[in-house]
């Protein structure tokens, strides 16, 4: 048995109801990880560009990262990847919790998934038994994830681990999300629509249940690695342990950074303050929650006790979804938006895709693009929490304007016709997160180069722009949240650092508590005695973000995909941290690809640069 990971993973043809364990090489392992980096290696070898996306041939890969199940920090997460039915281009959809290590219990590393099954299934993998079965779930097609938690539960094992789709993912919402932990700790595999992937072909849920432990390289010096890296993290996590991702809120308002009436707005010190991480804790907080192997506890059990929203109970809002349904809207009522949060951990929805989707619908009204009558009678004002409310439920179902949004806002602006793309806030059809390439101009070259679109994720610059100087990785290059010069170099070195933890297993907010490339190293060689340093844990993360590039390119995307919407590049904010502030992204793009040796012109991997990192051409 190889150190650490299983050694195999289950492929599954829905279609046929067979399956078999399909062995992973060591030197696989060593070349692209597990989690998205595997699946990203399986993606290459087998993808038929012209297959659509919800084509039942198509693959959806369900890995979890090579550390998930050990107890590294954070060692907990897993990847749903696979062509996006949001965007047509590789997605990879990350979540935490305990599914991933409970998968790794079950003795695989991941599950590959084919076909459509004639009726809802769902995959109940007992890894006690040395089982793996198709289970039918026309019984439990329809319910929502917290309904579906519960009663899978009750069907398979108490102590198992679910990871399943609401009514987005049934009803094909392209950017329905993968849903695990029920009501108690609800996380989401949320951006690309890998939900919609699952419902696709009839899949409703993959469930896990084992008792199998990884095994070390050196389980003594894996402890100590532990033990010191945890502390640290600690003690340098301090504010995300007590108010998780809203904590920021504010400050992210102040600089500019958080958006305003889908990006118009310069500047609402009063809202941030009213739907902040402080206020949460000072009205609807309950407790903290913690993912496997945590060191921080970033979540946030909340509950609403007062008004019309009460009643309103599970994992609270996080930056993002606060950032949407609060910002966004130019919503200022708290138990709404922990209203309309709940929903989306109900029916599976992304929350920064529906939340944009939303913004997207205001905005159309108010110019007239859409009317009362296309809205359903809802009136689409700026602030107008019920009718968000609305939106998100009919979204989910598709019903009325809500089958419109349900596509995402790129397809939207489409059949809304001229001037709607002006305002549709997405690249390569994956709507924007919610921090503001304005406010931080680096950001701006990430968006526009990460492998799944708008990827606020995959790059993580605004780290450094806040302050955060990671050892071995932050100052490395020149910084300056405002000057466009040079910043296309310090995404691409961002992102071939911070791209290599969903691979790993580990949650990216590790690295604000101050989780360097060193501490990265030190922690796989104890684990699996790799003799790794920190140039080597570059390289690996440089050759996996090439490698999605590689499958993107196969799919038509060049350096012409490589853009942001007009608003980002043309309209400043009016006021506020970021006044004034516009990205100059065609310097930083030439940066960018002269940085990672890609060709210039078109955007694709020079064959040099691939011989370097062992990869074969597109």
């Amino acid at each position: 048995m190889p150190y650490v990971y299983a050694g195999k993973y289950l492929r599954i043809d829905l279609s046929t109801g067979q399956w078999q364990a399909v062995p992973i090489a060591d030197e696989d392992v060593r070349r692209y990880l597990l989690g998205s980096g595997y699946a990203a290696k399986l993606c290459y070898e087998e993808l038929d560009p012209s297959i659509a996306p919800l084509d039942p041939r198509n693959t959806l890969y369900a890995f979890n990262g090579l550390l998930s199940g050990t107890f590294a920090p954070t060692g907990c997460r897993s990847s749903f990847c696979g062509r996006s039915p949001l965007t047509g281009i590789w997605n990879d959809a990350n979540m935490g919790g305990h599914w991933g290590a409970e998968l790794r219990f079950s003795g695989y590393d991941g599950v590959a998934v084919t076909g459509r099954a004639a009726e809802p299934v769902y995959l109940w993998i007992d890894g006690r038994k040395g089982t793996v079965a198709l289970r039918p779930a026309s019984h439990l097609w329809g319910l929502d994830h917290f309904a579906f938690h519960d009663a899978v539960l009750r069907e398979t094992d108490p102590k198992a681990v679910v990871a399943c789709i609401g009514p987005g993912g049934e009803h094909l919402v392209r950017f329905a999300g993968v849903m695990t932990g029920g009501q108690a700790h609800a996380r989401t595999a949320g951006r690309g629509g890998m939900g919609a992937l699952m419902g696709s072909k009839n899949l409703k849920a993959i469930v896990v249940r084992g008792q199998e432990r990884p095994e070390y390289y050196d389980a003594s010096a894996f402890r100590q690695t532990v033990k010191e890296s945890n502390k640290s993290i600690q003690e340098n996590s301090l504010s995300m342990s007590k108010m998780g991702t809203p904590g920021g809120l504010i400050n992210a308002e102040k600089t500019g950074d958080m958006p305003l009436g889908n990006w118009r707005m310069g500047d609402r010190p009063d809202l941030a303050v009213q739907i902040s991480g402080q206020r949460i804790a000072e009205t609807i907080f309950v407790k903290h929650t913690f993912c496997f192997a945590c060191p921080i506890g970033c979540g946030k059990y909340v509950e609403v006790k007062e008004g019309p929203y009460a009643g309103t109970a599970g994992h609270g809002p996080e930056y993002e979804t606060l950032a949407g349904f609060g910002g966004m809207l130019l919503n200022d009522d708290l138990n709404s938006i922990a209203a309309m949060n709940d929903l989306c951990n109900r029916y599976g929805l992304d929350t920064i895709s529906t939340t944009s989707a939303i913004a997207f619908a205001f905005e159309a009204y108010e110019r007239g693009l859409l009317s009362k009558e296309d809205a359903g009678g809802l009136k689409l004002t700026w602030g107008n929490a019920e009718a968000a409310l609305a939106l998100v439920k009919r979204i989910a179902y598709r019903e009325g304007l809500g089958d419109l949004l349900a596509d995402g806002v790129r397809a939207a602006a489409k059949r809304l016709g001229p001037g709607a793309d002006k305002f549709a806030a997405h690249v390569k059809g994956m709507e924007m997160p919610y921090h503001d390439p304005r406010a931080f101009v680096s950001i701006a070259a990430h968006y526009a180069t990460a492998s799944r679109g708008a990827c606020h994720m995959e790059g993580a610059t605004y780290w450094e722009g806040y302050g955060i100087n990671v050892p071995g990785l932050a100052g490395e290059l020149p910084y300056d949240k405002h000057d466009s010069r040079g910043q296309g170099r310090v995404a691409a070195h961002y992102q071939n650092y911070v791209g290599l933890y969903n691979p790993l297993g580990l949650c990216r907010f590790i690295i604000k508590g101050l989780a360097g490339p060193d501490m990265v190293a030190d922690l796989v060689n104890a684990a699996l005695g790799w003799g790794w340093t920190a140039q080597d844990v570059f390289l690996t993360g440089e050759r996996l973000h090439t490698l999605k590039r590689l499958i993107n390119v196969r799919l038509g995307v060049t350096r012409a995909d490589d853009t942001l919407p007009e608003r980002f590049l043309t309209e400043p904010r009016p006021a506020g941290g970021a006044a004034g502030v516009l990205p100059n992204l065609p310097l930083m793009l030439d940066e960018y690809y002269q940085y990672r040796g890609w060709d210039p012109q078109t955007g694709i991997p020079t064959a040099e640069r691939l011989a370097v990192l062992g990869l074969s051409g597109p």
